[in-house]
């Protein structure tokens, strides 16, 4: 596949199944995320969303398919391995070390590069304040909004091209999601990172992304511009909560 350009997506998934043991929770998914992009993943629960990111980051193993980053096949890779090819991810739950101070997480992140450079850390407090206000506090002291910057800075640590962002929304409030989500058009603007982001709050998700992608019981059923999903009756109705 390529982009609609000509130019080569940046990720490429091609007829990807995947799952857990004898469970496939994902079924011939294609999609592509080009250079530069937001693209948003949206579908309800026990879609296979969490599962398609996991799948691109090496920790599940896909079944049938390719995995393509920036043209070269990293499905077989190990998990570090793609993390060191410019594949970072936020994973849902956040993932922080709770007893680790806001630095030291940070730090974290730029483990697969050797050591954290100061500039990237303070790249990572420009864009969330309250991190470098809190940088000496263990992370497990943090209030939720706060843990969800922290897993967003801890992987822009690793300088990225492409950051898979999972539910960045969850369990927050609407005044704390709208900040995440403006922060996350934030660091597509001013650092040019390339963004797919899994998302239940669909709302939020087609407003910030070029595109989207509808996935129900791990097959994409829909793939449209943001702006004419939002307008889909059927989207309206099952992830937008109109009637």
């Amino acid at each position: 596949m390529t982009a609609g350009n000509g130019a080569t997506p940046l990720l490429s998934l091609q007829d990807v199944s995947a799952g857990y043991g004898g469970i496939m929770a994902l079924r011939g998914v294609s999609l592509e995320v080009n250079p530069g992009e937001i693209v948003t993943l949206i579908g309800s629960n026990g879609a296979g969303k969490s599962t398609t990111l996991r799948t691109i980051s090496g920790l599940v193993r896909l079944r049938h398919g390719r995995i393509l980053f920036d043209g070269k096949r990293i499905d077989e890779m190990p998990a570090h391995k793609i993390v060191n090819m410019g594949v970072s991810q936020a994973p849902e739950g956040r993932g922080i070390f709770h007893r680790l101070t806001v630095k030291e997480n940070l730090e974290l992140g730029a483990y697969a590069r050797g050591s954290a450079d100061p500039d990237d850390l303070e790249r990572v407090f420009s864009l969330f304040p309250r991190l470098k206000e809190r940088v000496r506090q263990p992370g497990g002291t943090l209030s939720g909004g706060e843990q969800q910057m922290l897993s967003i800075g801890r992987a822009l640590m690793a300088n990225p091209r492409l950051l898979l962002l999972d539910e960045p929304s969850m369990g927050l409030s609407p005044i704390l999601t709208e900040l995440i989500f403006e922060t996350i058009r934030d660091i597509n603007s001013r650092l040019g990172t390339t963004i797919l982001v899994v998302e239940q709050n669909a709302y939020q998700a087609l407003a910030i992304a070029s595109r989207g992608y509808v996935l129900e019981s791990g097959q994409i059923a829909l793939h449209a511009p943001a702006a004419e999903l939002s307008e889909n009756a059927d989207v309206r109705r099952a992830y937008l909560g109109e009637h």
